[in-house]
């Protein structure tokens, strides 16, 4: 080892590798305890101790590589996990415990030894690919929509009047959006099959027309003209979910401007009844349908932007509801979920408060009530929120986008429902929703961002 460097920034000691840089040939950061070791180059074989939060980087000639071991976190115990880097394609090292060990070289292998077997999943992402899309993409679903088994990308383009296509090529690539018209100012987007053909659908919440949208999918994932429905004014969300038990799924649309929520039953073959409209907070921006009480109906939960909290209608039976139960939550309640996180088999609420800067959880008390809200950090203005198992450890992770840092963020699960402090991977500009969804078939799910300024999305692909 060649020093040691105490109270050092990551920067710092990457900056102290390139000042010297003819005689370092690796450093090995742990951001814990803030600790910098460097080591020189005129050794062929180096050993080091890996430890959780350190972050290893390694000169080979004009090229560094970095493995960010912050992003991996063990499934079973260990003792200890050594790595050793040997240029020796015929001697022989031997090592213990020890920081290093030295052979001669002519070639450049790479080891990997543990004292103990270990499975070590991936739980991180790689950098955004990103494609074109139309002005303002405002809300995005991934979703086969031509029977290929390969999720495509489906958003909504606010200031296009659009929804965009994209099919799945292949490994988590994409073709260019083939886009559709709908009303003014799609706000949001759905797809689901509406008229049992075996064939996804879209539905989109036209903001600025006062309706939703049916395309009904045509086949080879090209989809016919725009139906129109009427709902309230300005509507936000949509879901599209069974609601009255007849197999059919129904139209659930948060109407912003009418602080009310619209409910839109199937009437067969993809056709829907007028709305029937319930009361609910100020400015609702997101809804969700879930049963939370479990007695096997889909309940409806929403978001109220204006009035800082979230609300809950317990579904009475055949497609009806009761007035809203309201519980208090930050600042600009954007963006909300429901999924079991704490393995209670009770649905729990995840909610962006886009004010506070921070998501809010509710975990479900029984019968459909809810505890009030514990808080985690995230970015500037949380807008959109999935809740999925990204590293494989069967507990749901809270994904969101931070639109202010143009940023996603990963909390991962540390059980019972509580969540570590979020990792944040770079997106586009005013990133506005997400999906996380296997989009390249390695059982390991992706981050899929619409970023509104932008005006493309972001692919993430798991490692």
């Amino acid at each position: 080892m060649y020093k040691n460097l105490f109270n050092a920034t990551q920067n710092q000691c990457v900056c102290e590798m390139i000042k010297v840089n003819d005689s370092i040939s690796a450093l090995n950061y742990f951001s814990t305890n803030q600790t910098c070791q460097l080591f020189r180059s005129n050794i062929s074989t180096i050993y080091i101790k890996l430890n959780l939060n350190s972050t290893i980087i390694f000169l080979n000639q004009s090229s560094i590589t970095i493995l960010n071991i912050l992003e991996y976190q063990p499934s079973t115990s260990s003792s200890s996990t050594s790595t050793s880097t040997t240029s020796s394609s015929s001697s022989t090292t031997s090592s213990s415990s020890s920081s290093t060990s030295s052979s001669s070289s002519t070639s450049t292998t790479t080891t990997t030894t543990t004292t103990s077997s270990t499975t070590i999943p991936c739980n991180y992402f790689l950098n955004q690919t990103t494609y074109p899309v139309g002005t303002n993409p405002w809300s995005v679903a991934v979703v086969d929509v031509n029977s290929d088994n390969k999720p495509d990308i489906i958003v909504a383009n606010s200031a296009s009047g659009k929804v965009g296509v994209l099919l799945n090529a292949g490994n988590g690539i994409f073709s260019a959006q083939t886009a559709y018209a709908v009303g003014n100012s799609p706000h949001a987007v759905a797809v689901v099959d509406v008229n049992n053909d075996n064939q996804s659908d879209i539905i989109v919440a036209n903001y600025g027309s006062n309706t939703v949208s049916v395309l009904r999918n045509a086949g080879n994932g090209t989809f016919s003209a725009q139906t129109t429905y009427l709902v309230g004014s300005s509507p936000y969300s949509v879901a599209v979910v069974d609601v009255n038990g007849d197999n059919k799924p129904d139209i659930i649309v948060a109407n912003e401007g009418s602080s009310s929520v619209g409910v839109l039953l199937n009437a067969g073959n993809g056709t829907f009844s007028a709305q029937t409209i319930y009361a609910v907070g100020y400015y609702p921006w997101s809804v969700a349908v879930v049963d939370v009480n479990s007695d096997n109906k889909p309940d409806i939960i929403f978001a109220n932007y204006g009035s800082s909290s979230v609300g809950v209608l317990l579904n009475t039976g055949n497609g009806t509801f009761s007035a809203q139960t309201n519980y208090s939550v930050g600042s600009y309640p954007y963006s909300v979920a429901v999924v079991d996180v704490n393995q209670d088999n009770k649905p729990d609420i995840i909610v962006t408060n886009e004010g506070s800067n921070n998501v809010g959880v509710l975990l479900n008390a029984g019968n459909g009530t809810f505890n009030a809200q514990t808080t985690y950090l995230v970015g500037s203005s949380p807008y959109s929120v999935a809740v999925v198992d990204v590293n494989d450890d069967n507990k749901p992770d809270i994904i969101v986008t931070n639109e202010g840092s143009s940023s996603v963020g990963v909390l991962l699960n540390a059980g019972n429902g509580t969540f570590s402090a979020q990792t944040i991977y770079a997106v586009g500009n005013g990133p506005q929703a997400v999906a996380v969804v296997d989009v390249n078939q390695d059982n390991k799910p992706d981050i899929i961002v619409a970023n509104e300024v932008s005006s493309t999305v972001s692919v993430l692909l798991h490692c």
